[in-house]
C-alpha cells in the first residue's frame, strides 16, 4: 500500500495531538470530580458490574484512586504539550483503559473510542514537531511524515460515522424515535426550547443525522465538497453539545474530522492570523520557536522527512490491515444473534450504535431458598447506586451479573442452595412495556455464553406482532 507512505506535512497530526491530550485531560477530570468525588460511584467497597473477562480490573481504595486519576490527567497534559510523549501516551492508554474497565455501567461509545485512539497515539509520531520533546532530543524533529498515521485516524472516524449511519436504518429512527421523546424533554431549554418542541425538528434531526453519518466521510474525501461537509459536521456536533450532555465526544469528532483537510491546514490558519492580526506579533513567536530549536542543535530543513525501511513498511501495512479488518467486522457481530440488538443488547457495545434508543425498565428479584422454599423479594435500587440501578433493567448481562452477586451474597450468609429469579419489564422507545426476562429461569445457575443467544431473554414483540395477537 504505497499511498500509506507518501510524505505529508506533520502539522495537522501535531495539532491533533494537542487537542486529543486536552480532551483526554477534560474527560479524566470529569471522572475524578463528578463520578468519584461528587457521586461516589467509584466506591471500592461497593458492587460493580464488570466486563466479562476483566473482573480483575478492580477499583483501588482512596487515596490511590484519586492519585491514579491525577496521574492520568498529568499524562494527558504531557501528551498535549509533547513532553516525554511516548511514555505519557503509553501510560495514558493503559491507565485510561483500566478506568474504562472498572465499571461497565459507565459504558459510553466515546469512552471506548478514547481507548482505541489512545493506543493508536502510542505509535503515531505526533511528537516530532511542535513539542517539548524536540528540545530534549533535537534528532526527533521532522516536518514531513508518512501518511499512515493520518490515515489511521481518518479511518477510525470514518468507521464511527458510517456504522453510526447504518445503525440508524431502522423503523423507529425513520419515524424520529427516540428523538421525539428526548426533544420533548428538552423543550423547556431556556435558549432553544421552542425550536425543539415541534415534531418537524425531530424528523429534521433524525434524517439529517442519518444522511450525514452515512455519506459525510465520502464528501470529506473530495476536495470540492470537504468544506461543506465539515460545515455540516460542525452544525451537527455543536447542536448535540447544545441539546445533549454527551461529554467530549462532539469535540473529539470535530478534531478528528478536521484531519480530512490538507495536512498543512494548521500552518495556513497560523499564516492567516499573521496577516490579519499583526498587532499580536505572530512572526516573533515563530522566530523565537526556530531560534530555540537552532540553539538546541536542530537543523531546520523544510523537507526533512521521516522515512521507513522497506521491511518496516511491510510490517506497518500488515498491522494497519489487521486493524482495519477488525474495526470493520466488530460492528457487524450483532447479526450472529437473533432478535433486534436494541432489545437483546447482544453485540450492541463497540458497534457505534450511538443515541439510537430510549430504553427503560423496572422490576425486582426473588431469592428462593432451594432447601426450604422460603422466598425474599429484592429491590435492586437498595443495593445499587442510581447509575447502576438505571442500567440494570435494560441490559441482560447486568441482570445476570447482579443475580450472581445476590447468589454469592446469600451463600456467604449461609444459604446453601440459592435460586435467583428476575421479574423485569422493559420498554423500547415509545412502545409498551414487555416482559424482558423469563421469570421461571433460575439465573443463579445460568452462565453468560458469548457466542450463542440467551434463552432467558424474552423475545421482543414488534408492533405488528402485537397487533396480530390482538386481532
Amino acid at each position: 500500500m504505497p499511498f500509506l507512505f507518501r510524505q505529508v506535512d506533520i502539522a495537522s497530526l501535531s495539532f491533533f495531538r494537542f487537542l486529543f491530550g486536552l480532551l483526554a485531560f477534560i474527560d479524566v477530570t470529569s471522572t475524578l470530580t463528578y463520578k468519584h468525588w461528587y457521586k461516589n460511584w467509584l466506591d471500592s467497597e461497593a458492587f460493580h458490574y464488570k466486563y466479562y473477562g476483566f473482573s480483575w480490573a478492580r477499583i483501588p481504595d482512596d487515596p490511590w484512586l484519586t492519585l491514579f486519576l491525577l496521574s492520568l490527567m498529568l499524562a494527558a497534559f504531557c501528551m498535549a504539550i509533547g513532553y516525554r510523549y511516548r511514555l505519557a501516551a503509553t501510560y495514558f492508554a493503559f491507565g485510561f483503559t483500566y478506568t474504562f474497565l472498572m465499571e461497565k455501567a459507565f459504558y459510553l461509545n466515546h469512552g471506548y473510542f478514547l481507548c482505541v485512539l489512545s493506543f493508536l497515539m502510542i505509535f503515531v509520531p505526533a511528537h516530532r514537531n511542535f513539542s517539548l520533546d524536540i528540545f530534549r532530543r533535537p534528532e526527533l524533529y521532522r516536518e514531513r511524515i508518512p501518511y499512515w498515521p493520518l490515515f489511521l485516524l481518518q479511518f477510525s472516524m470514518g468507521v464511527v460515522y458510517f456504522f453510526g449511519g447504518i445503525a440508524k436504518l431502522n423503523a423507529d429512527w425513520l419515524r424520529a424515535q427516540p428523538l421525539k421523546i428526548w426533544l420533548q424533554s428538552k423543550s423547556s431549554h431556556s435558549i432553544i426550547g421552542p425550536l425543539l418542541e415541534p415534531e418537524l425538528t425531530a424528523y429534521f434531526m433524525a434524517y439529517g443525522g442519518l444522511l450525514l453519518d452515512l455519506f459525510v466521510t465520502f464528501f470529506l474525501l473530495s476536495k470540492r465538497t470537504r468544506s461543506w461537509a465539515f460545515g455540516f459536521v460542525l452544525f451537527f456536533h455543536l447542536t448535540n453539545v447544545l441539546i445533549f450532555e454527551i461529554g467530549v465526544f462532539p469535540w473529539l469528532s470535530i478534531a478528528l474530522t478536521s484531519l480530512f483537510f490538507a495536512p498543512d491546514y494548521p500552518r495556513k490558519i497560523y499564516a492567516g492570523f499573521q496577516r490579519r492580526l499583526p498587532t499580536l506579533n505572530w512572526p516573533l513567536v515563530a522566530q523565537r520557536w526556530e531560534m530555540r530549536l537552532a540553539k538546541n542543535g536542530t537543523q531546520l530543513y523544510g523537507q526533512q522527512a521521516l522515512l521507513h525501511a522497506p521491511a518496516t513498511q511491510q510490517r506497518i501495512s500488515w498491522a494497519i490491515g489487521i486493524f482495519c479488518v477488525i474495526n470493520l467486522l466488530l460492528p457487524l457481530r450483532h447479526h450472529l444473534f437473533p432478535g433486534p440488538v436494541a432489545w437483546t443488547e447482544e453485540g450492541h457495545r463497540y458497534s457505534w450504535r450511538m443515541m439510537l434508543r430510549s430504553k427503560r425498565g423496572y422490576g425486582h428479584f426473588i431469592i428462593r431458598n432451594g432447601t426450604t422454599g422460603a422466598e425474599e423479594k429484592i429491590k435492586p435500587r437498595e443495593w445499587l447506586n442510581d447509575k447502576q440501578g438505571y442500567k440494570l433493567f435494560t441490559h441482560p448481562d447486568m441482570i445476570l451479573q447482579f443475580a450472581h452477586h445476590l447468589r454469592d451474597h446469600y451463600r456467604a450468609q449461609g444459604m446453601q442452595e440459592v435460586e435467583v429469579y428476575a421479574h423485569i419489564k422493559a420498554r423500547l422507545n415509545d412502545h409498551p412495556y414487555q416482559v424482558y426476562v423469563d421469570s421461571e429461569v433460575d439465573l443463579a445457575a445460568e452462565e453468560w455464553p458469548f457466542f450463542r443467544s440467551k434463552n432467558w431473554i424474552v423475545p421482543y414483540q414488534s408492533p405488528r406482532e402485537r397487533q396480530g395477537e390482538d386481532d
